[in-house]
């Protein structure tokens, strides 16, 4: 067993073995970059607003998004049929792993909400990624589990039958989770990240989707960001509320489409033999969440499985999220990293139509938004340089475009958090009034550092750097910490 993963990795991974890539792909990914240089361009020949044709292509590319993913989100606006209960015998069991590395200051709040569910998981392994801190004596003395050796799974814990103890050195996040996969024997696994607070119903909702649908092999639960209690905590939490709540509007979107690629590795659940059959995660990647989905829906259209990936409105918790401008933008310096490294890797499937619409429509749609940010970024930085120049013919008409997009993103946003009440039951964490102010503020505040931290991201991926840093997690102790004072 101990190759078993490594083999299956080799087998399916186009990192390993890199396929041709066919020449749609390699129009497709020149082209949006070879547009950009033409519309960038044409700032320095032309006058009044098409001077500023790279602003008009981020802006209509965006908008046709949001029109998309508005109305492929509209069903949400119906009440959906109870789904068809499943009986227990016929709910596949369910394991948790939590994968942690120096998180002895969170790991009993997530271990807490994992002993608190209304369907208990059958086996809930700690993976310990050669942690330093006090984890160690924090699992031996409150949770009863003896130090069972490096490499070594323990005996399950006296007070907790459920929980067991997996000692690794360190070697990542992605290490540290296969390990698990191969010591765990449930046949549905869900990775909850240490800082990740489960409501009640997750595991059950999780257990539940699985159990309904055979083809189902990956499964996303809704995230709500938690930052620390500070002003600038308040102010990233504030704006990336708002932002997880149009980005799981968009999976769903996405997911109609038979194209839903993203889910989060901080709460999701894997039916555990297909994921073993493409390999894992890869320890390679700086998104292994994100990559082992490619490797899926590749897998499973080579082989016609018909396999499915889902985001679930019944599955909800709560995680931290970077409160400071350092944390924010190492943490989407990496994400954007890794989601090029993964667009690089998988290239051979974009504009390929025997991978269906995610190879004619979502993969083309994610070659554009390589390059996004670099739009983004570039039409500010033209906005500036017309206005410092005083080329007022270009910046008045521009500024025009600028708040119909305001106006547009406006509308998406109060239409979003109506959407998501409507899906996931979910009304504390979100504000009509606080969405109407974070459309009006995040183009010119979020948004920009949101492209700054995807150009770092470039810069990391064309450097060939693997590191990302040290995050510091305060956000769900520091609200539990309120919670429970407050109940007091």
């Amino acid at each position: 067993m101990k190759n078993t993963l490594e083999e299956a990795l080799a087998r399916t991974s186009p990192r390993l073995v890199p396929p041709p890539t066919p020449f749609a792909s390699i129009a497709i990914h020149l082209g949006v970059m070879a547009l950009w240089f033409v519309l960038f361009a044409r700032a320095f020949f032309l006058q009044g607003v098409v001077a500023w044709s790279t602003g008009i292509a981020y802006v209509v590319y965006d908008t046709v998004l949001l029109l998309f993913v508005a109305w492929k989100a509209r069903v949400l606006l119906v009440p959906a049929a109870p789904p068809a209960a499943a009986g227990a015998a016929k709910l596949p069991t369910l394991g948790v792993i939590v994968a942690a590395h120096n998180e002895a200051a969170v790991l009993p709040i997530t271990l807490d909400a994992l002993f608190a569910q209304t369907r208990a998981p059958q086996q809930i392994v700690i993976a310990d990624d050669g942690s330093t801190d006090g984890t160690a004596a924090l699992l031996a003395q409150r949770y009863g589990l003896a130090d069972p050796g490096e490499g070594q799974l323990s005996a399950p814990s006296r007070q907790y039958p459920d929980l067991r103890w997996l000692k690794l050195a360190h070697g990542g996040k992605a290490r540290a989770l296969n390990a698990a996969l191969l010591a765990i024997a449930t046949e549905t696994v869900m990775t909850v990240d240490a800082d990740t607070l489960l409501e009640p119903d997750a595991c059950a909702a999780m257990a539940s989707a699985f159990g309904r649908e055979p083809a189902l092999v990956a499964a996303a639960g809704l995230l709500t960001p938690v930052c620390d209690h500070t002003w600038s905590g308040r102010f990233f939490q504030w704006f990336q509320t708002y932002e997880y709540i149009r980005n799981f509007i968009s999976r769903f979107a996405w997911m109609r489409a038979d194209s839903l690629l993203l889910i989060s590795g901080a709460f999701a659940g894997f039916r555990r033999d297909a994921v073993m059959a493409v390999g894992g995660f890869d320890a390679d990647c700086l998104v292994e969440d994100y990559e082992l989905i490619h490797r899926l829906r590749r897998y499973s259209a080579r082989k016609g499985l018909g396999w499915d990936v889902r985001v679930l409105g019944t599955a909800r918790a709560r995680t931290d999220a970077p409160g400071t401008l350092t944390t924010f933008l190492r943490q989407r310096r990496r994400w954007f990293a890794g989601f090029l490294q993964t667009q690089y890797w998988y290239r051979d499937m974009t504009g390929n139509r025997k991978y269906g619409k995610l190879g004619l429509m979502m993969l083309p749609v994610k070659a554009f938004d390589t390059v996004q940010p670099i739009y983004g970024l570039t039409a500010f930085a033209l906005l500036i340089g017309f206005l410092f120049d005083g080329r007022f013919t270009i910046v008045l008409p521009v500024l025009g475009v600028i708040v119909g997009k305001i106006a547009i993103d406006l509308a998406f946003h109060l239409y979003s958090v109506h959407l998501y009440r409507h899906w996931s039951g979910d009304r504390a964490h979100s504000s009509f009034g606080m969405a109407f102010l974070a459309a009006i503020f995040e183009p010119f505040s979020f948004q920009l550092m949101r492209h700054s931290g995807a150009a770092l991201g470039w810069l990391h991926f064309l450097l060939g750097r693997r590191k990302w840093g040290v995050q510091n997690r305060t956000g769900i102790a520091a609200a539990r910490n309120r919670e429970s004072a407050a109940s007091q």
